[in-house]
């Protein structure tokens, strides 16, 4: 049986979240260029070594950056496919949640990369997590409604 959907015009929220990634993305690799040229480590290593870390304070926001970034690349995939799923049939809560998470990861890299290290991604780490579990939430739920 053929399977109709139409898109609610409210779908450009979900859209404009998801656009809103991009630029986040672009942040991030700012902030860690932006370390590593301060760590002064060369291409293409991809971290600070320990040594360096121990000499140099820059070397380990250098590598607290690049695992921020690593993070963010690892779960961005994950997350538009729930943010697009959900929005199908809920897309101004998939819009709030998307829109939650997105807020939170920029928290997590600026909490990542402060004088606090990887102890300042905590707020950013829940805020994140729990939009996360209830994006993929309401993923499901579309999936249940457009199969049953």
């Amino acid at each position: 049986m053929p399977l109709s959907l139409e898109i609610s015009d409210q779908y450009g929220y979900v859209l404009a979240v998801a656009t809103s990634t991009f630029f986040l993305n672009t942040f991030h690799m700012s902030r860690t260029s932006t370390f590593r040229k301060l760590a002064k480590v060369p291409y293409p290593a991809p971290y600070a070594s320990d040594e360096e870390v121990a000499k140099n304070p820059s070397a380990a926001k250098f590598n607290c950056a690049q695992r921020a970034h690593a993070n963010y690349t690892e779960n961005l995939a994950p997350f538009l496919g729930a943010l697009f799923v959900a929005g199908i049939q809920h897309p101004v809560s998939a819009a709030i949640t998307g829109g939650i998470w997105s807020f939170s990861r920029l928290l997590y890299v600026l909490g990542y990369t402060s004088d606090a290290g990887p102890k300042g991604r905590l707020l950013g780490f829940v805020g994140s997590f729990a939009s996360d579990l209830v994006l993929k939430g309401i993923a499901a739920y579309t999936c249940y409604q457009l199969l049953f």
